[in-house]
């Protein structure tokens, strides 16, 4: 009895077998495994499948490639493939081992994604398609599936999943697109960011910001500071060759510190538009998390720079908490591990110092230049008034006023005391005028502004020294105690580092810090 149930079964099961076959050659649609199959003359179900990961943000560089080495074959396909949401959960190899039995992959239209190539241009690139060509001298046949990558269904990383006769030849193949992913990028010269993953911790792509265009006179920052900067952050790669002939090293550290306000990131802005040609990949917030992807970019896309935004905030560890300091060593490995003759500049912006200062002492060399951007000075506030008022007829004396009623002021305050000008003039119906930018500058110097100057940036805050330790301070949150401009540690001591080698820092002569 078991016997004929088991011939039964075997019979049922080629008979439906026989009837998808026969109902897919009805239908006149084309079939996965029999199109690899003939495309390379032999089944293509008992050839291995070589899989390549391409990262996120690489994925309209590997699907350009791609493209050019399959149409450089004039008979080469792009095909689709059916058979509904599975094909997105399983891999080719899955696939075809399926097609053995039920023939449920028939061929369709491929997948598109619109993908940004630059800042207003975008690529319409093949999210999911089978390419088949001939490649090489020889004309050997490959099968390359691309896929875009997919967090929803688990799958971070792009992939292609190449099928040939021949292992050599796949190997070359891979090897070839390796080397060309290496030198040649849509992210090559680009303002990039890398962008997070909502689906879990990985960098699944980026974002392209146009690059900022900044006269020098539009930074205001003590006499010659700017130029110090940009020599040693721009105008040193234009010498890259006689430095590599001398054996001197063109990897780069500039660190810019200062209260929050003073034109840490404007100056960055200014750097980025005196770079052209340069790859700029730019890493704040969350996205510091991928400073060794950005490392590995910065690699191959060099003259590179790295701008790492706010370094205060990883000299935690990754849950903002006390203890070991993981993201913030991997930040100084990824500065070390670069090779000493890869033009690449990192470029560190950071409210709090103190947070930062052991380990680049401890680990020196990541960082050569360290520059103070303090509060500015009478002059600077008075250029920053003009620089922001440019198009409004305020005199010179009244900025001057102005400038002398805001001291401890950033450049911060002194756009939003122009705007607070501005509004009060068309409030009243009037053209602006120097009473308004007077009366604005009393206003927001007044003690009822205490907490709006503080956030923005300015000393002058609510919170004074007799009011005992600020704990979220002293875990990071807050650059400081606004008006003292000190901040306290939890123990009620000034939180930063006291002992030890000293970090080499160079700052204007004039102002002293403004955290002292």
């Amino acid at each position: 009895m078991e016997g004929k149930l088991q011939a039964f079964i075997e019979d049922f099961a080629a008979l439906v077998r026989l009837a998808e076959r026969q109902h897919a050659r009805a239908a006149g649609g084309e079939q996965l495994l029999e199109t690899l199959s003939g495309h390379l003359g032999i089944p293509a179900d008992e050839l291995p499948v070589v899989v390549e990961e391409v990262p996120g943000h690489r994925f309209a560089d590997a699907d350009i490639l791609l493209a050019e080495a399959a149409e450089a074959d004039p008979e080469h396909r792009l095909v689709g493939i059916g058979g509904g949401d599975q094909r997105h959960h399983l891999s080719l190899s899955d696939m075809l081992q399926q097609s053995r039995h039920y023939p449920q992959f028939p061929l369709s239209q491929p997948d598109y994604a619109n993908v940004a190539v630059g800042p207003a241009r975008q690529r319409q690139a093949v999210s999911l398609g089978l390419r088949l060509f001939r490649h090489g001298p020889g004309g050997e046949p490959l099968a390359v599936l691309i896929r875009a990558a997919n967090p929803r269904y688990g799958q971070n990383a792009a992939l292609l999943e190449v099928l040939g006769r021949d292992p050599r030849h796949v190997a070359a193949f891979l090897a070839a697109f390796r080397a060309d992913m290496q030198t040649r990028s849509v992210l090559k010269g680009q303002v990039v960011s890398l962008t997070m993953d909502p689906f879990g911790d990985s960098g699944s792509g980026v974002t392209f910001h146009e690059r900022p265009r900044l006269a020098a006179a539009d930074v205001v920052l003590p006499e010659g500071l700017l130029d110090r900067i940009s020599r040693h952050a721009v105008e040193l790669g234009g010498h890259r060759e006689q430095l590599r002939g001398l054996g001197q090293h063109l990897k780069r550290g500039i660190l810019l510190y200062g209260p929050p306000g003073t034109g840490k990131t404007h100056t960055v802005r200014y750097l980025l538009g005196r770079s052209d040609g340069t790859t700029a990949i730019i890493l704040s917030g969350g996205s510091l998390a991928f400073i060794a992807e950005a490392a590995r970019m910065a690699r191959a896309l060099q003259p590179s720079m790295i701008i790492l935004e706010d370094c205060d905030l990883i000299a935690g560890d990754r849950s903002f908490g006390h203890g070991p300091q993981p993201l913030l060593f991997e930040v100084l490995d990824a500065m070390d591990g670069l090779d000493d003759d890869a033009d690449v500049a990192f470029v560190l912006t950071t409210n709090r110092v103190d947070m930062l200062e052991r380990a680049l002492a401890q680990r020196p060399g990541r960082v050569d230049l360290a520059v103070q951007v303090p509060l500015p000075e009478a002059g600077e506030r008075a250029a920053l008034l003009r620089l922001y008022a440019r198009e409004l007829a305020f005199s010179d004396d009244a900025i001057a006023r102005a400038a002398e009623l805001t001291a401890g002021t950033t450049a911060s305050f002194a756009r939003e005391l122009v705007r607070r000008a501005v509004v009060a003039s068309a409030l009243s119906g009037t053209d602006p005028a120097d009473p308004h930018l007077l009366d604005a500058a009393e206003e927001l110097m007044s003690d009822g502004e205490a907490l709006t100057r503080s956030l923005l940036g300015s000393a002058g805050g609510v919170r004074s020294e007799e009011a005992g330790p600020d704990p979220a301070a002293s875990s990071g949150y807050f650059a400081y105690a606004p008006l003292s401009g000190r901040t306290f540690s939890g123990r009620g001591t000034m939180a930063g580092y006291t002992g030890g080698p000293e970090l080499h820092a160079e700052a204007p002569e004039s102002p002293a810090d403004p955290e002292e």
